[in-house]
């Protein structure tokens, strides 16, 4: 399922990221790489915050669609 229906609180293993090749660069530059773990914060109007890395990082809706978990 893609990152942005995952339930707060739960940690994921990311299982594939998706998109154009930038995209796909930019969010494994943020931490976003297979097999990682990934743990969503808080949901707000569309946006997520979410817990990679050891770090807090928010991301769009339409960015949370190409990170499936």
């Amino acid at each position: 399922m893609p990152l942005s229906m995952a339930s707060a609180g739960k940690p994921n293993v990311i299982k594939k990221v998706g998109g154009k090749e930038a995209t796909r660069k930019f969010l494994e530059n943020l931490g976003f790489v297979t097999g990682g773990m990934v743990t969503v914060v808080s949901q707000t109007g569309g946006n997520l915050i979410v817990n990679v890395k050891d770090s807090r990082v928010a991301i769009g809706r339409d960015m949370a669609n190409k990170i499936i978990v």
